[in-house]
């Protein structure tokens, strides 16, 4: 453009920051129910917190200690239902409906068999739960409320795959709200369940338990109605659920989904040690830790679905062969990750008192070691969102196996070591076992962040051409 002596030619940083402006608004047009319906998912355990906080430590205690142990097959759960995501977006984008009737069928399929097993998993380690070195008085208060748990987690995981379809089809709305109806029906049978209102039985800590598995029964039978009778899901979801598994899609499946689960379980198992590691230091510690953990993990909730957000649209993007569209797609995510970060970093470190007293009005001590944790978590709050979105990104192109070592290496060979030597020999307590954490957490963002830098370079494009279908990929 000219304008009298005066020429203006849009250079390349220009038309990169209009790419990243433009992918970023369609991103946050799609994460945005996607965050919000996974922050409803996490009121579920930040209300329980706060109602079984009222029972006193112990009980608080004893829920975080079945809590951790049952969240490892949950959150393998989590990763074969991820694989539902990224075939459904490449389907939607390479107008696959077949494909992606297939992935839900066989992810529910999939995610019911994990529930199930989860619940014979729990039978058998009932008689072993004190060899996980906790107070007397923690495993036996949690011993029933830790069964129940574990019933609830086949509704929990069954409903996986029906959301994360609806999601993938970028119809994340009608999903979030049956999510929310959940969460609010949760809270309701807590408060009449834990404390025996409306002429209820007293059952306070299995209260809480028994209103989770009513509360996840209503949403999966809500999600199974939504994608039966959506008119936009026409053609896209099975006519006929209970047929003879195609072996061939199940593999598919599972070569996306059980290294996705790895990466996860890689942190997440290192969170569960984590905290046994800290139950080992006391009753009163344990209790501080499900504190901030709550609340930590009510805010990664944001940048998990902008992760969830990166896999559906490079997923699609690539279905497409859209492959000039990754890079802005990531940066794009980095970029509100990042926004995201220093957000809750500032909330935490100019309201962690306020928000420890909250949680426990009655025990200053405990709340002033909240208070110091939610201190270190202002430290990782950009390295957790910047990892978890670079996940989410390499999921969308199945890349899936590399990052499941790079997380296992990063958090069982730096985190754990790390938090164990500062917390019990060095004496640093719970704090201690919070920096080890923060190590692995910053070193995985680290190294994902360079591998999709590098995966959606230009030189890569020829490569993903010469490939074809996503579902030639293997990871």
């Amino acid at each position: 453009m000219e304008t009298g002596w005066l020429r203006i030619t849009p250079t390349n940083s220009m038309r990169s920051f209009d790419k990243w402006l433009r992918e970023g608004r369609a991103t946050i047009s799609l994460a945005l129910p996607l965050i919000i319906g996974q922050v409803s998912q996490m009121l579920i355990y930040v209300s329980d917190t706060l109602m079984i906080g009222r029972l006193g430590t112990m009980p608080l205690a004893a829920a975080t200690f079945a809590n951790n142990v049952v969240h490892l097959p949950f959150m393998f759960g989590i990763g074969m239902s991820i694989a539902v995501s990224v075939r459904v977006s490449q389907a939607r984008g390479a107008n696959d409906p077949e494909a992606a009737r297939a992935a839900l069928r066989h992810g529910l399929l999939i995610t019911l068999l994990v529930g199930i097993a989860t619940v014979l998993l729990a039978l058998a380690l009932l008689p072993f739960l004190p060899l996980f070195g906790q107070e007397a008085g923690v495993v036996e208060t949690g011993r029933n409320y830790f069964l129940i748990l574990a019933f609830s987690m086949i509704p929990a995981m069954a409903s996986m795959p029906l959301k994360n379809h609806s999601d993938a089809m970028n119809r994340p709305w009608p999903a979030f709200w049956v999510i929310l109806g959940g969460v609010v029906l949760n809270v309701l049978l807590n408060w009449i369940l834990i404390y025996g209102n409306l002429g209820a039985p007293r059952l306070e800590l299995e209260g809480a338990g028994l209103a989770t598995v009513l509360a996840r029964v209503a949403t999966l039978v809500g999600l199974i109605v939504l994608c039966v009778k959506l008119p936009a899901f026409k053609g896209w979801v099975p006519a006929r659920w209970f047929r003879r598994p195609d072996w061939s899609a199940v593999r598919h499946l599972v070569k996306i989904g059980l290294p996705t689960s790895l990466q996860i379980l890689a942190e997440s198992s290192a969170f569960v040690m984590g905290t046994i590691i800290i139950g080992w230091i006391g009753a009163d510690a344990l209790a501080a830790h499900q504190v901030a953990i709550t609340c930590i993990a009510t805010v990664f909730m944001v940048p998990l679905g902008l992760s969830l957000a990166l896999t559906v649209r490079i997923g699609e993007a690539w279905g497409a062969q859209a492959f000039s569209r990754w890079r802005p797609i990531v940066v794009s995510g980095w970029l509100l990750g990042c926004l995201i970060a220093l957000g809750s970093a500032a909330a935490f470190f100019l309201g962690n008192d306020l928000i420890a007293h909250w949680f426990l009005p009655n025990d200053s001590d405990t709340a002033a070691v909240v208070a110091g944790l939610l201190l270190v978590a202002v430290a990782f709050q950009l390295g957790d969102a910047l990892q978890i979105i670079s996940a989410g990104a390499l999921r969308g192109l199945n890349d899936v196996k590399w990052p499941a070592w790079f997380a296992f290496l990063a958090y069982w060979g730096v985190s754990i070591p790390l938090g164990w030597t500062l917390s019990i020999p060095l004496g640093m307590g719970v704090t201690g076992m919070w920096w080890g954490i923060t190590a692995g957490l910053c070193l995985t963002a680290v190294i994902l962040g360079v591998r999709i830098w590098k995966k959606t370079s230009s030189r890569h494009f020829a490569t993903y051409q010469e490939i074809g279908s996503p579902a030639n990929q293997e990871g």
